[in-house]
């Protein structure tokens, strides 16, 4: 593969295989595909629903190259008595409203709700149709409208212009492609594998250990954190860490801080082992508990949210595991509200646990320390892999 510097009038990519030469032709989706939207069967009507034919939605697709199994299936009755369309195998299904632009290959027959202007290819190999429209996501955004969410039409998807090389050019190109994207999909795997592991090691091990009931309260000293906004953070300053960062870093040790503040007059400084609440959520009371260990001291904590310093009888990180994964169940009776549900530490303090002794602790802490590692590890390779992709999907495509 070599680099490509000829005249920039030309209608060529910047990276090709030397095999090629010669002009790209300019074509529409249109000339290309059929554009097929998608319907949702009445939810009312249970002869809709459960039956053979796979039904997606956006937030199913995009992760992997191909789908095949969809979270809900229709029936024929549904298909016959909404606007979804029965798609044959290899249709692009890509989404046009929300996440606009995130495609995947279907391996069988499906339906899509309305949230899909899906592509049946009618004139152009389907692989290097697939990445091809990847590489078009801000024209299919720049093109849409809508005021409560942006949404594309078929007929805009249908008139977007794109360039084409020669049937055997497309097949080359698709095909290094898609070796790269088996790659992603297996590294997909790799890590979901891998945190269906640790959270099989998690409950079998709580289920075999010998326990000991306390209280919550015995944990170690409660704390509350002080009013620190956004507008509060400076570039120097003492390091900090506000609500909406601590949200981001949901189940993982904050190892490092970019955020900094000069206010810090009253308010708590965490200190390193110290398990962190959020108090508040929109979603639902279960993703309430959601520690995470500071594995740095002398941190500013502000937002809605609350912390115990937790004393040399219990391992922190032991127990971060333990509410993400056994716990956090059991505090969603205690959540209060309805717009927004809150829970507070007086609302807990008094509920018991039944934990394992402090070596057991240490133990099998170290042991998903070393697991969440390696998920790390594996998750650092994907995203080169997907930057690796990224990079020849802007070079070898006009």
């Amino acid at each position: 593969m070599t680099d490509n510097n000829e005249n920039k009038v030309l209608n060529v990519p910047h990276l090709r295989f030397p095999e090629f030469s010669g002009e790209w032709e300019t074509k529409s989706i249109n000339d290309l595909a059929d554009v097929i939207g998608g319907g949702t069967p009445d939810t009312t009507v249970k002869s809709y629903w459960d039956g053979g034919i796979q039904w997606f939605t956006p937030s199913e697709i995009g992760k992997n190259k191909f789908v095949d199994a969809s979270l809900r299936t229709i029936t024929e009755d549904g298909l016959n008595n909404s606007s979804a369309k029965l798609l044959p195998p290899n249709t692009i299904l890509l989404s046009s409203r929300a996440t606009i632009g995130e495609c995947s290959l279907s391996l069988r027959e499906c339906a899509t709700n309305q949230g899909f202007q899906s592509l049946v290819s009618k004139n152009c190999n389907v692989d290097f149709l697939y990445y091809l429209i990847q590489t078009k996501k801000k024209d299919l955004i720049r093109k849409s409208c809508g005021s409560t969410f942006l949404e594309i039409s078929a007929n805009e998807v249908r008139k977007i212009q794109v360039s084409v090389p020669s049937d055997v050019e497309q097949q080359k190109i698709a095909e290094l492609l898609s070796l790269i994207d088996k790659r992603i999909a297996t590294q997909n795997k790799i890590i979901e594998d891998l945190k269906l592991l640790k959270s099989a090691i998690i409950e079998e091990h709580y289920k075999q250990s010998e326990k000991q009931c306390v209280l919550i309260a015995d944990l170690g000293e409660p704390f509350s954190v002080g009013n620190l906004s956004k507008d509060d953070l400076t570039d120097t300053g003492t390091p900090c860490v506000i609500y909406g960062e601590l949200f981001t870093t949901y189940r993982e040790i904050i190892s490092h801080v970019e955020s900094y503040t000069n206010k810090s007059d009253g308010m708590t400084f965490s200190k390193k082992g110290d398990l962190l609440f959020p108090s508040s959520t929109t979603v639902d009371a279960v993703s309430l508990i959601t520690p995470s260990a500071i594995n740095i001291d002398n941190v500013v904590l502000g937002g809605d949210m609350f912390g115990i310093h937790i004393n040399s009888d219990y391992n922190a990180q032991y127990l971060s595991y333990y509410f993400n994964h056994i716990a956090k169940k059991q505090f969603a009776k205690y959540a209060k509200g309805s717009t927004i549900i809150h829970l507070h530490y007086k609302d807990i303090e008094k509920n018991k646990l039944l934990l394992p002794c402090l070596i057991e602790q240490n133990k099998t802490a170290n042991n998903l320390i070393s697991l969440d590692e390696k998920i790390k590890i594996e998750s650092s390779y994907l995203q080169s892999v997907i930057k690796q992709k990224t990079y020849l999907l802007r070079q070898m495509f006009i």
